[in-house]
């Protein structure tokens, strides 16, 4: 009797550590909020990139890699650092533009179901090769505008969404370290 409980107890144990991630959704859509972690959004970051963006008409392309995302408990907006270069018509060799550092709140966007960029700022660039000239940073700053619109951070797996499908889903926001989506009845 007594090995049998134990046995139990390990197996009810393993269960719940194999489901961590879908436990912490499900408990919350038992509430009015669904919870992200930073390990979930680092890790559609990294299925997402490397990209390429043509900018300038095709006279440029942006390289993004080596996504890195960090949500501070204290703050409202996560921290999101890529590597950039940019490939232009004179230049066969990518220039290394930095590493660029952009802080960003979030929004909900139902035509993706996908969590957005919500006004980002980029907050430095460290170049390697000192301050980067108008055009690079330009180029920059218009693929993070089109990035913010366009380019879901996340997006809502198969699964959630049909959780979701009689809900409303609101806002979101970055509350004590996660990612906090509002939803009602």
């Amino acid at each position: 009797m007594r090995t049998a409980v134990v046995v139990m107890s390990l197996a009810l144990a393993a269960i719940v550590i194999a489901g961590c991630s879908t436990l912490n959704t499900f408990g919350s859509m038992l509430s009015s909020q669904v919870t992200f972690t930073q390990p979930q959004l680092q890790r559609s970051l990294d299925r997402n990139f490397p990209r390429e963006f043509d900018k300038l008409a095709g006279l440029a392309t942006l390289r993004l890699e080596k996504p890195g995302l960090s949500i501070p408990y204290d703050s409202n907006r996560l921290r999101l650092s890529l590597n950039a270069s940019a490939v232009t018509g004179a230049r066969a060799e990518p220039r290394q533009l930095g590493r660029i550092l952009i802080t960003s709140g979030l929004r909900f966007d139902p035509q993706t179901l996908g969590l957005h960029l919500q006004d980002p700022v980029i907050e430095t660039i460290d170049s390697a090769g000192g301050s980067l000239n108008d055009a690079s940073r330009e180029l920059i700053n218009g693929w993070l505008a089109a990035f913010a619109i366009e380019e879901p951070i996340y997006r809502l797996d198969h699964e959630l969404v049909q959780r979701l499908v009689a809900r409303r889903i609101g806002a979101a926001r970055i509350d004590n370290g996660v990612v906090v989506l509002d939803v009602s009845q």
